[in-house]
């Protein structure tokens, strides 16, 4: 299975940027939600991140694992948390979340980049 999930995040990124110009009130609370809940507190934005990612994982969302791995990526998660990150979801979303687990993994390369 070959996926670009560095388009399927611009995608998402772009499809927000759609409702916000259709919905701008729904999506300016939207974005106050996800600062407000994304901000480091007790739980740092990394954390949040791969708690995100479990939760695309779980759910199986494409733009959840895409977007989330790339913010938990710009935060500096490595692949290792990455990898028990999609552990954790497999363990609580059965066979179809190894799935996304796995295009977790792979999204978390592209974003990585290449090896030198």
């Amino acid at each position: 299975m070959t996926t670009d999930f560095t388009e399927i995040a611009r995608d998402v990124i772009a499809g927000v940027g759609l409702l916000q110009k259709a919905a701008p009130e729904t999506m300016k609370a939207f974005g106050a939600l996800s600062t407000a809940a994304t901000a480091s507190k007790a739980i740092d934005t990394k954390t949040k991140e791969l708690m995100a990612l479990a939760i695309g994982i779980a759910v199986h969302c494409d733009g959840c694992v895409a977007y989330h791995t790339k913010m938990a990526h710009q935060h500096g998660a490595s692949r290792e948390e990455v990898a028990e990150t999609a552990a954790l979801a497999v363990y609580m979303g059965g066979g179809p979340a190894a799935v996304y687990g796995a295009d977790a993994l792979r999204a978390y390369d592209q974003f990585a980049g290449p090896k030198p």
